[in-house]
């Protein structure tokens, strides 16, 4: 009988981590729409160089959503399709002025710190139980640190 709670505590306890890697599967997917359309979107001068750093990250990106998928599959899920995604990155949205570089900049950090919180979420729930997916996490976490250390310089330099 111990063995059998045993085996269902850890299927639910898997189950929690499938579903926190589908919200992080979930918001890789959005910031690769969300950098798309703001490397695309912004004009100026001043918008050139964050507009290359965003082309540049969605390849990452999109690498970040394929190794969540992969692992999502390991463990016994499903990735699902577009019809079950809800957009949630209202301030990375595109700004109405394609000039407003800061914005764009910020929408960033907060899509960082969005990913970072969720990597260190799932790192806490798969420590003892997923080592393999704590480890990814690990990973996927120190990219998205990066990520917003570099737009932290960039906020400095175009709020001086």
């Amino acid at each position: 009988m111990a063995k059998k709670k045993t085996s269902t505590t850890k299927t639910s306890k898997t189950q929690k981590i499938i579903d926190e890697l589908i919200v992080a599967y979930w918001a890789e997917m959005e910031t690769v729409q969300n950098y798309i359309a703001n490397s695309n979107n912004l004009d100026g001068v001043r918008a050139e160089e964050i507009k290359k750093s965003l082309a540049a990250d969605v390849t990452e990106e999109i690498g970040h959503a394929q190794q969540l998928a992969a692992r999502i599959r390991v463990l016994g899920g499903s990735i699902p399709g577009s019809m079950k995604f809800k957009a949630t990155q209202k301030t990375l949205q595109p700004p109405k002025d394609s000039t407003d570089v800061v914005a764009v900049i910020k929408g960033v950090m907060d899509a960082e710190d969005s990913a970072i919180a969720q990597y260190d979420k799932l790192i806490k729930l798969c420590d003892g139980v997923d080592y393999p997916t704590q480890d990814l996490c690990i990973t996927l976490m120190a990219d998205e640190q990066n990520h917003l250390r570099e737009f932290r310089g960039f906020l400095k330099e175009y709020t001086k």
